[in-house]
This record gives C-alpha cells, sequence and structure tokens, in this order.
C-alpha cells in the first residue's frame, strides 16, 4: 500500500520547524511521524499526516517548498530480530532503500518501519509475499 509523505525543505534558521508545527496544529493536521535530516545549507522535514493534500496545500500557502513522494509502512515485531527479517526479504528481492526511519509505540509490541524505494510497488509485492503486514494510510491515521 502506498503511503504520501511529504518532503518540507528549510533554511536552517532558528524556530522553522517550531512554525511548520504551529501552522499544522492551526490547520487541524495531525503529525503521524516526522524525521528531520540536516544537509548543512538547509533540512530535509519528512511527515506522515492525516490530511496530506491540506497539509501541502497551507504550506505552500506560508511559502514552504513541499514536495509528496510515496512510501510504504511495515509493521514488525519490535524484538531482536524484527527489523532484520524485513531487510532479508529487501536483500533477496535486490531492493534499494532510499530513505527510511521506524518507531515503536510500546516496548516489546509492534514497531513501525517507513520505507521509500527506487522500486516501491515491487518492495510492496516482495513484502507482502513474505507475509510482511504492510499498512494502508488508514491504519497510519488510526495510530
Amino acid at each position: 500500500m502506498r503511503v504520501e509523505q511529504l518532503a518540507v525543505f528549510l533554511e536552517n534558521k532558528a524556530n522553522r520547524l517550531a512554525e511548520i508545527t504551529q501552522i499544522l496544529a492551526e490547520s487541524g493536521i495531525n503529525i503521524r511521524a516526522l524525521s528531520l535530516a540536516d544537509t548543512g545549507d538547509f533540512g530535509i522535514l519528512r511527515l506522515l499526516v492525516n490530511d496530506t493534500g491540506k497539509a501541502r496545500q497551507v504550506l505552500q500557502e506560508n511559502n514552504f517548498a513541499v514536495g509528496i513522494s510515496h512510501v510504504c509502512v511495515i509493521a514488525t515485531p519490535d524484538k531482536p530480530g524484527g527489523l532484520a527479517t524485513a531487510l532479508q526479504v529487501i536483500k533477496a528481492a535486490s531492493l534499494n532503500v532510499e530513505c527510511m526511519q521506524a518507531f515503536s509505540q510500546r516496548s516489546g509490541d509492534t514497531g513501525l518501519v517507513i520505507f521509500r524505494f527506487d522500486e516501491l510497488d515491487r518492495a510492496i509485492n516482495a513484502l507482502q509475499k513474505a507475509g510482511i503486514r504492510v499498512l494502508t494510510s488508514e491504519e497510519i491515521n488510526a495510530i
């Protein structure tokens, strides 16, 4: 299942992240997951939100450069080897991971991993064939 992820390009200036989160909050947008990477001159904020279209619109209206990419989110057991199992499937399928972030809600429960692949549909098929649960946007929004 493809999930839309926002990529927001930020100048390396104080308070830019606070500004974005305030804009989203005032617009009723709930952030489900985020990561921030620094490239020196600017940062890239990646977000999963409950309303990608609205979030993109309000951020662009506030002069942020916003892109959308597609990712997949998988559920893994939150125990040693949970992620390794999924990565072995990815390795066996010769897939390239372009970007990845992971989080767990409760220790010992289920971990969630967000992947961006260069061949997303092939990756989703390989993961599902291996019995790995790929979440829908609706499931992510319900977390």
